[in-house]
This record gives C-alpha cells, structure tokens and sequence, in this order.
C-alpha cells in the first residue's frame, strides 16, 4: 500500500546483513574452540578441562545473534534478498557444523545428523520449487520449535563432552545424558514432523496425488464463502487497501455470487478511508492506515456504509515501498466486521507485491469463511 511510502535499502552492508555475515566467520572459531588443543597452544593446559562450556558458550552467543539479525532488519526496515537468503543459510551452516563435530567427537550417532541433514535438503527442495511457481509455503511453528530444540540439544551435548564431570558413571553425568537425549529426540520428533507438514502443503507442486488416481482439488475458499453465506442467507461487503479490490474480484468470479455479494469499497487513499468508511482521523494519525484499530474501523464501515451482514478489510504493505519504522513490507491488518463486533488480525507475508497481495486475500477469505462458521 502506498499511504506512507519510503524507500526500501538497496544496500546489502546493512547491520543486520553484517551480523548475518559474522555469524558465518565464527562458525570456524566454534569448531576450533571444541576439537583443537588450543589451551595447550596459548599455555593454559588447564583450560582443557573447561574447553567444551568456552565452546558452549560461543555457539550460545552465534545463535543469539540470530534473532538479533531478524531484529535489526525489520525495525530498521533493511529486509533485503541477501539477507532472507544468507540468515537461514547461516543457521544451517552452524548446526551441520556443530553436529558434525560431535560425531567426530563420538558424542552422537551419524544417523541423528542424517535425519536433520535429510530434511533440511528435501525442504529446501520444495522452497525451490514453490518459488519457481511464484509461491510462498509459509513455515509452520513446528519448524521455529525444530531448531530451538536443536540448538539447546547441541549445547547439552557439548557440554556434556566436558572432562569437568568426571567418570561418566557419576549421577550429575547420567542426568545430563538423560536429559541431552531427551531434548534431541524432541528435536527430531520436530525436524520429521515438520518436513511432512511442509510436504503436505506443497503436495499440490510437487505431483503428490491420493491413492485412487489424481489429486482431488481443493475447492477454492471464495467458492466455499459465498456458498456458506447463501446457506445462512448473509450479505457480504468488502473495504480494501493494498488488495486493491481483488477480494472483491474472488468472490465475484464465483458462479452466483450476486445472491451474496453486496459490493465493496476501494480506499486506497486515506481521504477514502475517512470520508467513505468513517476511519477517524486520529486513528489515522495515531496508528497509521496499516493498523488493527484502521482495520476494523473500515470493517466496520463497509458494513454499515453497504448494508451488509459481514464485511472484511485489508490495510497493508505490499512493497516494494511503503515500509515504515516497526512495520516493514509484508505486514497486513484483515479486519471483519459482523453482528458479535469487530477484530483484526496481524499477517506478515513474504514475497513480492504480487505475492504479498495473493497472500492478503487469501487471508482475507479465509476470515471470512471463519466469521460465518
């Protein structure tokens, strides 16, 4: 959406690219600080027996930096390809390495690295694939619980490594093996689990089909909308943004959708928003267009405005402009209006504007649907 456009960085020497870039330098300092004999090297032999929680402590911190990349890039709003591409290859490079050297280490069977190592090349397979088609398959929570599993188990095993515990029949030892064991097969219950529910939602791109013969294909959501509308006798109405009316153009595109579509409103321009929505000027001026409170007062106004029984707004960023401080491109409010009130919902969507858009109106008819289930 253009309401408030600024300048997207061109530049690939952001902070957060920069941090990203060092992450990558230090995953050598990390295999070193674990597997070579550097206390004997700088004459602190004593150090040897400390060696692993140094190790521990360095991986702590190149994980940490990870968020703190992410952070970085979207409240200075310098998301840039380099960096979308380099953040989750970094955090790759660091865990294969980490994993590696504890089977060298004899710390881990090889089989545990395959599982993880596996997955990560089929997904990255499918990404290549989905981005060929011009899709996005957002990732799931499972995924994000994946790696903090990984990460905390990594540590537990390095840990564990240390000459500090002694006989390893000693209890404090055995608890910690209990429990480093315990943290990587949740980790790995996550790392398959997620694979398959990737898989599963990009079924339809790589020729997955159920036994029977061919794919039995989805019904379309706009479809599914206006035949829940009918069957409980409901108007719709719509008040877009950054959709730019395509809300309006899904549903319309469905065979009878006159029985329940009543119409929509463009406002694209903030003067639109007030003057045909009833967007108060202070929210404008206090949360900005893209906001929950914007979202649901267009919601609100398309219903009121159009008659209708239930409405749906989007206000958003499409990019490749448009980002401001804390709301960086991708970010869309869909609000829905209907006779139990009004509420909005947060959506950061990735890709270009085309996708950013298709993505919006996804959402968009998905609230819809849910509001009437």
């Amino acid at each position: 959406m253009g309401d408030n456009v600024s300048k997207p960085t061109e530049s690939v020497m952001t902070p957060a690219n920069i941090i990203t870039m060092v992450r990558i330098c230090l995953v050598p300092v990390f295999v070193a600080a674990i597997i070579s004999p550097w206390p004997e090297w700088i004459g602190f032999a004593e150090l040897d027996v400390r060696k692993a929680w140094i190790a521990a402590g360095i991986f702590v911190v190149i994980s940490g930096t990870d968020w703190l990349d992410g952070y970085l890039a979207r409240k200075r709003n310098e998301v840039t390809d380099f960096g979308k591409f380099m953040d989750p290859l970094a955090d790759k490079i660091l865990v294969t390495a980490a994993l590696l050297v504890l089977i060298e280490l004899g710390a881990i069977p090889s089989w545990v690295v395959l599982i993880i190592v596996a997955r990560e090349f089929i997904v990255s397979g499918v990404r290549m694939v989905a981005a060929s088609k011009g899709e996005v398959i957002a990732a799931s929570w499972y995924g994000k619980f994946k790696t903090v599993f990984q990460m905390v188990a990594i540590v537990l095993f390095v840990v564990k490594e240390s000459p500090a515990f002694g006989d390893s029949s000693s209890g404090f030892y055995i608890g910690l093996y209990v429990l480093s064991w315990t943290v990587m097969g949740i980790a790995l219950v996550l790392t398959v689990v997620s694979m398959v529910d990737y898989i599963s939602k990009a079924r339809h791109l790589i020729g997955f089909k159920p036994k029977g013969g061919a794919a039995v294909k989805e019904r379309p959501v706009a479809e599914r909308v206006i035949d829940a509308a009918k069957e409980r006798g409901l108007r719709i109405g719509t008040a877009e943004s950054c959709t730019g009316g395509l809300v309006s153009a899904a549903l319309v595109d469905v065979p009878g959708a006159s029985d329940a579509v009543w119409g929509g409103v463009v406002s694209y321009a903030n003067d639109v928003k007030q003057g045909c929505l009833g967007v108060s000027s202070d929210t404008l001026a206090v949360h900005g267009a893209v906001s929950e409170q914007t979202a649901c007062q267009m919601a609100k106004g398309a219903r009121e405005t159009l008659g209708v029984d239930i409405a749906v707004s989007t206000t958003g960023i499409a990019g490749p402009g448009g980002a401001v401080d804390g709301k960086p491109v991708g970010t869309v409010w869909i609000g829905v209006s209907s006779a139990s009130g009004e509420h909005a919902a947060l959506r950061h969507f990735d890709g270009d504007r085309a996708a950013v858009r298709r993505q919006a109106v996804d959402a968009a008819l998905k609230a819809l649907l849910d509001e009437m289930a």
